[in-house]
Parts: structure tokens; sequence; C-alpha cells
């Protein structure tokens, strides 16, 4: 069931409605094309060797056996690749983006840092053979002991993955752990440290008539997109290269593409293809440099690709975290003082989402007194990627388990504490930074009327749990262009890739602007040589910022056309009025063409008319999410079964409600599956030990309810339709309202993800101990 809590009633006539996707026909008839669909005259077949330790130093790499085996065509290793440098101004959120460890990462330099690091790659006329020369690359190891856990690698005496990651008690330490090479800091393995701080924690808790303190752990996850990586790559002799891949942003595969083999952006083309599948794991290149490199030493066209395991192994899932959560509140219900301490997995290099998670971990709140402290900690696993609100699914989870406890202990009802806690606009951020219009305080009270919130809840051992969450929402560069065709229709060509319905969000606000219908617009994902730079599709920010984009492309079309229709009839652009797609002479009615009609006579009246849109903008707004949901435990088993599942977001304005939906009812579900099931399972030698869809265990719809939606609809104004990104922040309540629930069903306070059976039969049997204690 879905249903739409309006704040506004700003009415519109495309927005809102819920027109087909244009690439419906081709996905369900199988006609879309996916990465791994490229075939080329001459095309090899691209393999990774990946090292088998999780920690080793590479003492020599022999390809000569490789290199002799029949259909072998080209061998690389790090050797092949540019040393793009490791500048401390390269650090973007923890050094994510820190070009020299994204190198290092693509292919193994002096160390392999995880079990299934790439260490060399071949290109041979066909796989089987390109697998066979795997086994004959001659790999000297000197094994070195793994750092697997936070707090071991948070030691003094802990084995050190970098050397070049100075001693945060070192003075002269530049931001983010880097040093440089006057740097005389002991090495450690805590890549960035920050505090922000607000007030005054120690009265605050002086103030406090309760106050709970608990620690919690997350294990790592994937983003469990059904695609595989693939990447095709031709290096033409002209020395120009293009490369055919699934990715969330053509652009950055370019440009970190560009900087990995050492060329100019300029000369790589890349042409983005249907994507099955991202949710922030398909941001940062893996193969296409790979492809790339063995392209040009073979002179032919080359397709690597991964297999599952490949996928598990080699690329990003989000961190493991361990975070401490002390929450102080007095009799009236007003939160006095938070003190938490947040540490994240990074996996092999710097880079974990511990910002944002510490940002987002209060920002639904109104807290004086607070302070958060984080950590960036790198461990022997696959370097962290984003995933869905990257940071702030585990940071709620600690925040959100405490806060339902607090609530209980002094007896408020979990949405009536929270409301007497809630953000609204000009809330302060723990880093300063004030709210802008947010609907969180309309979103719980949506909850608080919804029927599923006081349905009866009868049996035993069932609960209810209810929980929100906090996602600032990103924004960046976006282009667009947009021509009119001489039969009405339009043919617009944006840079976001669609990994959500973006695609026919973008044509309905071109379709809103000029007043025709949404099906008349033909939306494009442009290759890097066809529309202007587009930042990646990740952050909530697709829709709002190649929305904006479109919507300026879609006016200049309407100026233009306005400024047809006078020169046919002889006025001033300022005598025509144009109004849902009808052009009139303000002074004469009887002169009025519609968008069609016009569109016909363009050619003949000046030319075509094409219109673009070119912006960076700001007001994306900040996204607010809750859950209801009961569950039922069995006791004996531990498994939790969801009975009834309410998902309730602040959306801003709903541009196709159908797909908002659908992120809102996805979310949820991924969010089900970390809370319950999923995690990376390593032995002590850093294997990991599930890596396959069979043994990686995702929810099915077999395990799950219906997912029932409540859209607020709280207009942003930062967007001429009142949109904000939906993409991400639905994941973020589910895991601690699950905990809830469970805690309400059972009186066990989960502080481990997954909450699987057996993790719940050992917090069942530890009470019981400590009971009987």
């Amino acid at each position: 069931m879905a249903t739409t809590t309006e704040v506004s009633s700003t009415e519109f006539n495309v927005v809102g409605t819920r027109p087909i996707r244009h690439d419906g026909t081709e996905k369900v008839t199988g006609r879309a094309r996916y990465s791994a669909d490229i075939q080329l005259p001459g095309l090899l077949h691209g393999r990774v060797l990946r090292s088998p330790h999780a920690h080793a130093r590479i003492l020599s790499i022999d390809t000569s056996k490789a290199l002799d085996l029949p259909g072998v065509k080209a061998v690389v290793t790090s050797a092949d690749f540019a040393k793009p440098s490791g500048r401390v101004s390269d650090l973007t959120e923890g050094a994510i983006h820190n070009m020299g460890f994204m190198a290092n990462n693509v292919m193994a330099g002096e160390k392999a840092l995880y079990k299934g690091h790439a260490v060399a790659a071949v290109a041979a006329t066909s796989p089987h053979i390109a697998e066979e020369a795997l086994g004959l690359i001659d790999i000297q190891y000197e094994v070195l002991p793994p750092v697997l856990t936070l707090d071991v690698a948070m030691k003094d005496d802990a084995p050190v993955l970098h050397e070049r990651l100075a001693s945060l008690a070192n003075p002269g330490l530049r931001p983010g752990g880097l040093k440089d090479d006057d740097d005389t800091g002991e090495a450690t393995n805590i890549a960035n440290h920050f505090v922000f701080e607000s007030g005054d924690i120690e009265q605050g808790f002086k103030e406090a008539d309760v106050v709970v303190e608990r620690e919690f752990d997350t294990a790592s996850v994937h983003q469990g997109y059904i695609e595989p990586h693939a990447a095709t790559a031709v290096w033409n002799a002209d020395g120009n290269i293009t490369i055919w891949c699934s990715s969330q942003g053509q652009f950055a595969m370019r440009d970190q593409t560009a900087r990995l083999v050492g060329v100019p952006v300029s000369k790589i083309k890349v042409i983005p293809m249907e994507i099955g599948g991202g949710f922030g794991g398909k941001t940062i290149v893996y193969l296409e440099p790979v492809a790339a490199a063995l392209a040009k030493k073979s002179g032919q066209p080359v397709k690597v690709t991964m297999s599952r395991t490949d996928v598990f192994q080699g690329t990003g899932p989000t961190s493991g975290t361990h975070i401490r959560v002390k929450m102080g509140a007095n009799k009236e219900g007003k939160i006095t003082a938070v003190d938490a301490t947040l540490a994240y997995e990074s996996g092999a290099f710097p880079g974990s989402p511990a910002i944002p998670g510490s940002l987002c971990m209060l920002s639904a709140y109104e807290v004086e007194n607070a302070r958060v402290e984080g950590y960036d900690v790198v461990v022997n696993k696959p370097k962290a990627a984003a995933y869905r609100a990257p940071g702030s699914p585990a940071s709620a989870f600690a925040a959100e388990s405490v806060i339902d406890e607090v609530a209980g202990k002094l007896g408020f009802d979990p949405v009536d504490f929270r409301m007497l806690n809630g953000a609204r606009e000009g809330t302060r951020r723990i880093n300063g930074v004030r709210l802008p219009r947010i609907g969180y305080m309309e979103l719980l009270q949506a909850a608080k009327d919804h029927p599923h919130y006081s349905a009866p809840l009868e049996g035993p051992n069932r609960g209810r749990g209810f929980a929100t969450g906090f996602w600032g929402n990103g924004t960046g560069p976006a282009s667009a262009v947009a021509s009119v065709n001489s039969d009405g229709s339009v043919s617009l060509v944006e840079g976001s890739p669609d990994i959500g319905g973006n695609r026919v969000a973008l044509a309905m606000q071109v379709a809103e602007v000029l007043g025709i219908a949404a099906e008349d617009v033909k939306p494009a994902i442009g290759d890097t040589d066809s529309v202007g730079f587009t930042s990646n599709t990740g952050g909530s920010g697709a829709t709002f910022k190649s929305g904006w984009a479109c919507y300026e492309a879609a006016h200049d079309i309407k100026r233009q056309m306005i400024e047809r229709a006078a020169k046919i009839w002889e006025a001033s652009p300022e005598d025509v009025s144009y109004t849902d797609g009808v052009l009139t002479h303000n002074s004469d009615p009887e002169l009025k063409l519609t968008f069609r009609q016009l569109a016909a006579r363009l050619n003949a009246t000046g030319g075509p008319i094409s219109g673009r849109g070119n912006v960076n903008p700001r007001g994306q707004g900040p996204a607010t999410a809750g859950c209801i949901v009961d569950v039922e435990v069995d006791p004996d088993t531990g498994k939790v079964e969801i009975l009834r599942f309410t998902t309730l977001q602040d959306i801003g304005k709903a541009i196709h409600p159908s797909y908002v939906e659908g992120q809102m009812q996805g979310g949820a579900v991924q969010g089900i599956g970390w809370a319950l099931n999923e995690e990376y399972v390593y032995n002590d030698r850093g294997e990991m030990s599930n890596s396959s869809f069979l043994d990686y265990r995702m929810p099915t719809s077999l395990d799950l309810p219906m997912i029932d939606t409540v859209m607020v609809e709280v207009p942003n104004p930062g967007h001429p339709f009142g949109m904000k990104g939906v993409g991400e922040v639905a994941i973020v309540p589910p895991m601690p309202a699950i905990a809830n629930a469970i805690h309400n069903a059972i009186g066990v306070r989960m502080t481990s993800l997954p909450m699987s059976p057996g993790n719940i039969l050992e917090a069942i049997w530890s009470q019981q101990e400590d009971g009987k204690a």
C-alpha cells in the first residue's frame, strides 16, 4: 500500500504523474546492452590475477611463461601504469579519491593488501587461454601478518599496511594522515582522525536523569548489484582510447582512467552502457584502466570481466564499524548530551565514510551538547566503497538503538520522544551548518498517524520497532542538451547514468517546462564526447542536479520558441505568451501555435532550436526517513520473521511517484538484508568464506512482506518543482528499527549486525547467563 502525505498542494501537469519509463521495452525484451555485451572485431579476452594473500610484499613477478603461451597477446602489471602522486591535496572524504592509492588498488605495486587484490592481467584470444595464462605467472611473495579487525589495526604494535601513513600523534601531521617525505612520525593504520563538538557535554550529562552507553559492531556488506563489472577498451593507433563500461559516472571513469594510464582526458571517450545495479559500488575504476593498458600492449580491443567471486573479493563493500554511543536525557524527554566514537574500516586504502556517518548520526535531532569523534582505519580487506547513504546506516543503528532505549527508560513513546528532540529548519548540525527546510517533524507525525503504528500486535515473541535516519543528499556539476524535432518531440541528451529511473524523471522535467507529454521527450545518456561534464550518479543527486540542467535546457528552448514565434508574427518576444505548450500573441489571441506546429516550421523560419543547461546547483535539501516494523522471533532458533513493514520518507515532491516508491522499497529491502543476514565472513588468513550469492545471504521475495510506503511531500525550496533526492536515505532506519522490534519482542538488545539466528541465540544465552549471575 502506498500513501502520500502532502504539505503543499502545488499541482503540475507532468510532474507527479506516472508515465511508463522510456527504457522499459528494451529492458523487458532483453535488447538493452550492458557492459559485457560489447563485441568487436579482433576482441581479446582479459582476466585478472589476484593475490592469494591478504597481506604480502611482492618480491618479483615473472610473466615470461604466460607470454609464451599460444594465444596470449599481452600481460600487464603495475609497471605498465602511471604513478600518480598521492598528494595531500588529493584527499577527498578521507582520501577516497587519492589517485596514488587508487592506482595501487587497480593494480598492486609493492604490496598486495587484501586477498583478491589485482597483481597482473592477461589478454588472450579466448577466456580459457587467458585463465590458463594466469596460472603461468610466477609471483614471489613475502607473506606478512594480516590486519583484519579494527581493534587490532588501532593497536600501537599492529602490523602496518602503509608506511607513508604518519602517526596521528605527530605534531607535523598533514590532513588525512598522509606523511610527506620530511615527516618523521611513526607509521600507523589510522588514516584519519577528527572530532566534531558543540556545547558542553560534561554539563549536559550532569543535567541528565537517564544515561545509556552502549557499543555496537557492524560487519562489511556488499551492495549486491546483479551485474558484475566489465569493461572493453580500444587503444587506437592515433592514441585515442574508447571504453565501454557500466558505471555510475562515465566522466569519473574517463578522468580516473586518464590519470592511471597517463593520458589527457581528451584522449579518452567513455561510452556508458546500461547498468545492472550500482548502489554506490560503481563510482570508481577497477577494470577500465586494465582493459586500456592491455589494449595498448596488444594493439587489439580487449574486454575484461569479473566473476561473482571477483566482485566480492576485488571490489569495495561498505565499511565494517565499531561505534560507542553515550546519551543522556532529562525526565522531560530532552536529550541533554551525546558522546560518540566511531571507527570505520576503510579497507586496504584510506577513505571510509566515517565523516558522513559522524555528521548524519545526530542531524535529525536538536542536541545542544555533543561530541562525535571519528577514525578512518586501514585493514587488509578490499578498499571500502560507497553503499547507499555511505556511513549513515551504521551510525544510525547505534544512535537510534540508544535513543529507543533512553525513551523506554524515561517512559516515552518512541515517536513522541523523537518529536520532542526533532530537527527543524534552522537546527544547527554538529558541524555548525544550519539545516534548510526539512520535513522530519511531518514525517514523525505521519508515522504517528499511520494505522500500522497503533495496530494491535498479539502473540508471544512479537515486537514492533521504530527508527529514523538522515542523509544530507548530494549535488554537483551537470549538463544537458535538448533539441526540438520537426514532429514536436524533443531529443534529450544528459550526462547522468540511469540507475533508478532518473531517465524518465529528467524527461518529465523537460516536458513540464515545455508543456508537452513526457512521452514526447526522448532521453539518452551521452558519452563523454557528446555532453558536458556531469558528476557521478550518486549521493541521491542525479535527478536533482541533472534535473536542474534539464530544466535550464528546456527554458532555453522555451525562450527560443517564443523568439521564433515572434519572428513569424513580426512581433516582439514580449508580445508572445507560452502556456501549456501553446504560444499565443498577446494582442491578437487568434494567432496561436502549438509546440508541435511551431516545431514543424523551425527549419524554414531560421533553423533548428536546441537548448542547453550547464549547472552546479545548490539547495539539494537533506532527506529523512523512518520505519515501522513488526517482527516475530523464534527463541529456539533465533530466526526473525518480518511480519509487517512500513517505510516513510520526506521526499520533497515526487517527480515520478512509482519510482520514488520503488526507491523506498528497495532501500528498505536492502536494509532488512543488512539487518538480518548479510556480512562478509573472513577466516584468520583474511580469506572471504562466502564469496558467492549462494553463501552471501541476500533476502528474496520469500523472506519479505509487502513493503508499504508513505511519501511525505514537504517541497524543497532549492528546486523549481520542490523535489529532493530519494535514492539513499531509505536504507538508513531499517537496521535500528528491526533491532528495536527484536528488543520489544524478546527483551534482548542487539548491538551487532547482522542480527542472524546465531547472533540472536548468543545474545539470548548471554542475557540468561547474566541473569543467573
